[in-house]
C-alpha cells in the first residue's frame, strides 16, 4: 500500500470523514496546514451531507486545486489546465468505481444528515468509504502535473 494511500485510510479510521482523510493527506506538500485542511473539508463527508458527490472525489479536487489551481487575476492558462486535471480525476474515478455519486456508491440514500445515522448506512461507510478514499488518492498519486 502507498504512504499516501495508507495515510488517508489512517485518517478515516480515526473519524475523519473522507473528504477531510483525502485533503489531509495531500495539504501539506501543497502548502496548506493540516488543522485548516481539515476544518475546511469537514461539511464535504457524506456526499455534502446529503449524497451528491462523494467526500472522497471532492477533498481530491481540492487538493488539486492547491497543486496546480487557478488565483492569478487572468491566468486562463492556468484555470484551463486546473480544469483539465479535475476533469481527468472525475473521468478516472468514475470508469474504476462506476459513479462520483456517494448514494450510488453507498448504494443507500442519504437525503439528510438524520439519515446518516441508519444501521445500513454505517455499515455502508464501514465498509465502502475507506475504498472510495484510497482509490482517489491512488487515481490522483498516478496523475502527471507537468506541462
Amino acid at each position: 500500500m502507498d504512504i499516501k494511500e495508507e495515510k488517508a485510510r489512517n485518517l478515516f479510521s480515526t473519524g475523519y470523514n473522507c473528504a477531510q482523510s483525502v485533503l489531509g493527506t495531500f495539504c501539506e506538500d501543497n502548502g496548506l496546514d493540516i488543522a485548516i485542511a481539515l476544518k475546511l473539508a469537514s461539511g464535504f463527508g457524506g456526499g455534502l451531507r446529503c449524497g451528491e458527490v462523494c467526500g472522497a472525489v471532492s477533498g481530491v479536487i481540492m487538493a488539486i486545486g492547491l497543486k496546480c489551481g487557478f488565483y492569478i487575476e487572468r491566468d486562463f492558462a492556468q484555470k484551463d489546465f486546473c480544469n483539465k486535471k479535475t476533469f481527468e480525476f472525475i473521468e478516472k474515478f468514475r470508469e474504476e468505481k462506476g459513479s462520483v455519486l456517494c448514494r450510488d456508491l453507498l448504494a443507500a440514500d442519504i437525503k439528510s444528515p438524520a439519515d446518516l445515522g441508519k444501521p445500513e448506512l454505517k455499515e455502508a461507510f464501514k465498509n465502502v468509504c475507506p475504498e472510495m478514499v484510497a482509490a482517489a488518492v491512488r487515481i490522483l498519486e498516478k496523475m502527471e502535473f507537468e506541462r
